[in-house]
């Protein structure tokens, strides 16, 4: 009888221990030391098009005027186009066109740039993401302009009015890419937004009572996955203004940067900036269809 308390105690005792040890093989379980580990997807496109045929001749023919005229050899010449320097063709490829006429120059350079992720916890895309978002802040689009849409490059644009703008004001320092203290704002060049040439001013009233046309640089909807349209009038010394309008869009891992070019023979001549917009989205959208096919 002296004894039952104790043999109790040790019982309740071993019960406590057993019951604590299949807890711990319970935890066990989860395989500790081998942490769930999620990688990030790769992005949707492994290669690059060629850049150099990646613009149909019909669609040269009509960014670049004159060119059809071009004798046989010349125009194959043109539409061969002249491939950008690139050390890695799987990351990034560019091809320019140009073309002269009576009335001027145009040029067209197209560049496709494939981002890859090197942090296993961030997908192409995401980095494509970051890659773009820093062009687009580069590019200081103005503030969108109220009751106005954001991308005149829709297929009935060319049914509203005529209009001409002279991009954004030119800003001190550039942007690069030739965007130097030759750059003008619409100040330096007479103002020419309306009476002077002709045209309606890129804010003008559409003339319907509906909402006003932007020919700003400025975000566009309809686009890829993100995109942005910048246009820029520029003039160093005496001659003659040329107007760049750059669209850039994104589609999944790809960054592709379209720069239109016209240069008029007339150093008084204004490039049409509504003409050289809906050309340079026109092409995007083909661009973008492309990548689906």
């Amino acid at each position: 009888m002296a004894y039952a308390p104790g043999a109790v105690l040790i019982a309740a005792l071993a019960v406590g221990c057993s019951s604590g040890t299949g807890t711990g093989d319970s935890a066990t379980d989860s395989k500790p030391g081998a942490v769930a580990s999620s990688t990030a997807p790769p992005g949707k496109y492994r290669t690059l098009p060629e850049a150099c045929r990646s613009v149909s001749p019909a669609t040269l023919k009509d960014l670049l005027p004159g060119s059809a005229e071009l004798p046989e050899a010349q125009q194959e010449k043109v539409f061969d186009g002249s491939p950008a320097v690139t050390y890695d063709t799987d990351r990034r490829v560019g091809c320019r066109w140009k073309a002269e006429a009576p009335d001027g120059a145009r040029s067209l350079f197209v560049d496709f740039e494939r981002v890859v992720s090197y942090d296993p916890s961030v997908s192409d895309d995401d980095r494509a993401g970051e890659v773009y978002a820093k062009k687009e802040a580069a590019a200081d689009l103005p503030s969108a302009l109220p009751g106005s849409s954001t991308d005149s490059g829709t297929p009935d644009a060319s049914d509203s009015p005529s209009a001409t703008a002279s991009g954004k004001p030119g800003k001190d320092g550039g942007k690069g890419g030739g965007k130097a203290a030759g750059k003008s704002s619409d100040s330096d060049t007479g103002g020419k937004t309306g009476s002077d040439t002709g045209d309606t001013a890129d804010t003008g009233d559409s003339g319907d009572g509906g909402a006003t046309e932007n020919l700003q640089p400025r975000v566009l909807d309809s686009l890829g996955d993100s995109a942005f349209l910048d246009d820029l009038l520029t003039r160093a010394g005496s001659t003659a203004q040329h107007r760049t309008v750059s669209v850039v869009f994104r589609t999944s891992n790809v960054i592709v940067t379209i720069q239109y070019t016209a240069q008029p023979a007339l150093s008084t001549d204004i490039p049409d900036s509504k003409e050289l917009q809906e050309k340079a989205q026109a092409l995007g959208r083909k661009l973008v269809d492309s990548f689906s096919e």
